[in-house]
């Protein structure tokens, strides 16, 4: 290929067709004399020229022909190919990027083409086409080209369009480009959204370059607060901060220690500070008479009920209705709460409390110690799990968590135990904190421990190691696995094992390999399942499509009754595809197709699958489909189904959802058992009076918060066997929802950190990447002022100029800095 424009591009499209066309058949011209008369007398030389040149071409004599193609290059290969505009340099561009494929397979010389690619994407960046200059780039494998050419007007759509292909490339492409992202978001000092960026990547090395890179004390508070939304645990050193007090204040940031303050102002300016209890929820005064009036369900299985959705309710605003009431002699309704509930009935009563006073640690611990004195061994095992609650997501120097759990895990009581190592989970988990490995890995090959002791000692570990590919975990849970007899691989609680060993590879793609390779060898009663589980955390919220393909051929299955592993392979669908707006959309799809051709154990888990993929967002398709479902004739898909409802209803108070709940629980107000999965999903809806989200996305769905997938598939499993675990006696299972729930608001802070109140506007968030100009970012929006609740899909921008804020993705904490240059109008 010559690298100059060959003879089918000089000029104008007339003109060139003649040349090409017409020349050889010496036939008079006549229509082309009116142009002749228009050319220079150096144009007309150069069109003779060309003319002999195309007509010598086609001569026999292959001398002739390549004398003639030489001179046809004349002059093309020097100078500024942007002269012979747009259309031509893109072709060129298309041109280049098919040569470099044929040369990379001939090991050829690429230097010319370089040369050539350098001229373009200058060209293609001082033109506002970024987009086409990094499609090259990416072609020929050479990005780091893009640092030279970004300057401050094109840096910001190019770095736009890095991270959004990221999602469709393969990898190891997709981490090469957002390390490019990250470079010149760091050149160009917007450190927001390089620290984004090195969050994605989870690259610690990444985010404490950011904090040394910026010197401005009140943007670091800003990047603390996006950390401490994202869960991960993270100790600022004194290279990040040097002075002490502001290294601890910040330090206080990342622990999340502001989160229930920041939560209880939002809930004050709503006005929802009132307490409910669980009949506001469930209304049963809105049903025609028969379910309020018929014969009551099973009493104990309701209260149980009732203490979920009051939990779930009420969940950090630290009163209600039926715990934290101060117990006098004529109500005395705390202390008799707890009581009309069974045996382990009592230990999720008890350990509600800790969900009510959320976030709240000292506070929590105060309510929950007087149950530490009771002699009753379920409540104790309440109280361990509600002070793990309480410090969900809430770091600590002194640790009051593990100081008081610590002792508990070698009890003698199995209830008390798993108590124990379940608060522990959900309380440090993402610390990979080797003290608690050093004291629940001797649980995993306790002999005398029960399976279900070591079921949850496993997932614990997997929530606090979650993503960390720790090797000693993964060998102590592998050798836990193996030690299982035929009758324990039976049991429901053994699907704890698996997770937990996959939780520790949660997004982290072919660093499981090595561990799958060992799964090979587990009892085949086992060995699929563990599999299956292994696949879809490694590449959870990946969208990787081959993955996607695999896990949809395990569905597609029929296989003989005994098969549990196609179930994780339905949720792993969901796992891997909820990453991005159109892969959703895609699985939502062929899990339709799976519903209708799959076998019934496929069939249970399919509901869960859209509850995970619509996760606190209820798109009315999917919520059609669950409700079609609720009503199936296999009752485990209609529990699922219900569940699922509650999920992607979670923390939204949708009213359609909400209509559809009741009439559930009137429908089946006979059956104790999904009764009870309508009274939690009636609880999950209602979340936090709709101030809560369960969606593990954050920062505009970029972000995806390891710790809050861990909880969300960790229920999903179980639910899997919704009979013997969460309609058995391991209910609590519930309670690792906690670990997702996060505030769905926007709460702007001034610049020593108390909240003001900003105009701002909210609506859909709408996808400018590559469009040109400077598009609107949000469309239909409403204008209120801060705080703020923001729904799944929309984005907020701020009303006013008074003030900049720190970052640019207005969710959580946003601390604004006034604008020096604002004028009052």
């Amino acid at each position: 290929m010559a690298p100059g424009p060959d003879p089918n591009s000089v000029g104008d499209g007339a003109k060139r067709d003649e040349a090409t066309t017409k020349v050889p058949s010496k036939e008079p011209k006549k229509k082309d004399d009116k142009k002749e008369e228009d050319l220079s007398e150096e144009d007309l030389q150069l069109k003779q020229n060309l003319e002999l040149y195309v007509e010598r071409a086609q001569d026999p004599n292959p001398e002739l022909q390549k004398a003639a193609l030489e001179s046809m290059r004349l002059t093309g290969s020097e100078g500024d190919i942007g002269s012979w505009g747009h259309e031509y340099v893109r072709n060129l561009a298309g041109e280049i990027a098919e040569e470099y494929t044929v040369r990379q397979g001939e090991e050829a010389s690429i230097e010319d083409l370089m040369d050539l690619v350098q001229q373009i994407v200058a060209f293609h960046m001082k033109h506002n086409a970024e987009t086409e200059a990094v499609d090259l780039l990416m072609d020929v494998e050479d990005l780091d080209l893009l640092l030279e050419h970004v300057d401050r007007t094109n840096f910001w759509r190019t770095c736009n369009y890095l991270t959004s292909a990221a999602k469709y490339l393969p990898g190891p492409d997709d981490m090469l480009v957002l390390d490019i992202a990250y470079m010149i978001y760091i050149k160009f000092e917007e450190y927001p959204n390089a620290l984004q960026i090195a969050l994605f990547l989870d690259n610690m090395q990444y985010v404490k370059q950011v904090f040394t890179s910026c010197t401005d004390l009140l943007r670091k508070k800003q990047f603390c607060y996006m950390i401490s939304r994202h869960g991960i645990t993270f100790e600022l050193d004194p290279e990040m901060v040097e002075n002490d007090v502001d290294r601890e204040m910040l330090q206080d940031i990342v622990n999340n220690t502001k989160l229930s303050e920041g939560y209880l102002t939002l809930a004050r300016d709503i006005e929802v500070m009132e307490a409910k209890t669980p009949e506001d929820i469930y209304k049963a005064h809105l049903l025609d008479g028969r379910a309020s009036s018929g014969p009551s369900a099973d009493s104990a299985r309701q209260n149980l009920a009732a203490t979920f959705v009051n939990a779930f309710v009420n969940a950090g605003f630290g009163q209600d209705k039926l715990m934290t009431v101060p117990s006098d002699s004529t109500s005395g309704s705390a202390g008799n709460w707890l009581f009309k509930n069974k045996e382990h009935g009592k230990t999720s009563a008890a350990a509600s409390l800790g969900m009510i006073l959320l976030w709240d640690v000292d506070a929590g611990l105060t309510h929950l110690d007087k149950y530490f004195h009771s002699n009753d061994n379920p409540i104790i095992a309440g109280a361990l799990l509600g002070v793990g609650i309480v410090n969900c997501g809430i770091k600590n120097d002194c640790d009051p968590a593990l100081a008081l759990l610590g002792e508990y895990i070698d009890k003698e009581d199995s209830s008390v135990r798993i108590g124990a190592i379940m608060g522990l989970g959900i309380a440090y988990a993402g610390s990979q904190n080797d003290q608690i490995r050093s004291s629940l890995s001797p649980v995993l090959n306790d002999a005398k421990a029960s399976l279900d002791v070591i079921a949850f000692a496993a997932l614990s570990l997997g929530m606090i190691y979650v993503g960390s590919c720790n090797e000693e975990v993964a060998q102590s849970i592998i050798f836990a696995l193996m030690d299982r007899s035929e009758a324990e691989l039976g049991e429901a609680l053994t699907r704890f094992l698996p997770l937990g060993l996959g939780l520790l590879y949660l997004g982290k793609q072919e660093s499981v390999e090595a561990t799958a390779e060992v799964s090979k060898t587990f009892n085949e009663k086992i060995r699929k399942y563990c599999d299956m589980t292994l696949l879809s955390c490694a590449y959870a919220g990946t969208g990787n499509v081959l993955k996607v393909q695999d896990l949809l051929a395990q569905c597609g299955e029929h296989l003989e009754k005994g098969d549990i592993h196609q179930g994780p392979a339905v949720l792993g669908l969901a796992m891997v595809a909820m990453s991005e707006e159109l892969g959703l959309d895609m699985a939502i799809r062929s899990l339709e197709r799976v519903l209708q051709y799959g076998e019934q154990n496929v069939r249970r888990a399919v509901p869960l699958a859209l509850g995970l993929l619509c996760i606190s967002n209820p798109k009315v398709t999917v919520m059609d489909t669950l409700s079609r479902l609720s009503h199936d004739t296999d009752s485990e898909v209609a529990m699922s189904a219900i569940v699922s409802l509650g999920l992607i209803g979670a923390g939204t108070n949708n009213a359609r959802i909400a209509g559809m709940l009741r009439n559930l629980s009137s429908y089946y107000y006979k059956d104790a058992s999904l009764l009870f999965c309508v009274r939690i999903a009636q609880g999950l809806v209602h979340m936090g009076k709709g101030l809560l989200t369960l969606s593990p996305f954050h920062s505009e769905r970029l972000l995806l918060s390891p710790t809050a997938l861990a909880g969300i598939v960790t229920l999903l499993h179980a639910c899997l066997d919704m009979k013997s675990i969460i309609l058995g006696k391991y209910h609590y299972v519930l309670y690792f929802l906690v670990l997702a729930m996060q505030p769905r608001m926007m709460l702007t802070v001034d610049e020593n950190l108390k909240p003001i109140s900003v105009p701002v506007r909210v609506g859909q968030a709408v996808d400018v990447v590559g469009q040109a100009g400077r598009p609107k970012t949000i469309t239909g929006f409403q204008t209120h002022s801060t705080p703020v609740l923001l729904a799944a899909g929309e984005r907020a921008e701020l009303a006013t100029d008074k003030y900049i804020p720190l970052s640019p993705i207005l969710e959580g904490f946003i601390i604004l800095k006034e604008n020096p240059d604002y004028r009052e109008e």
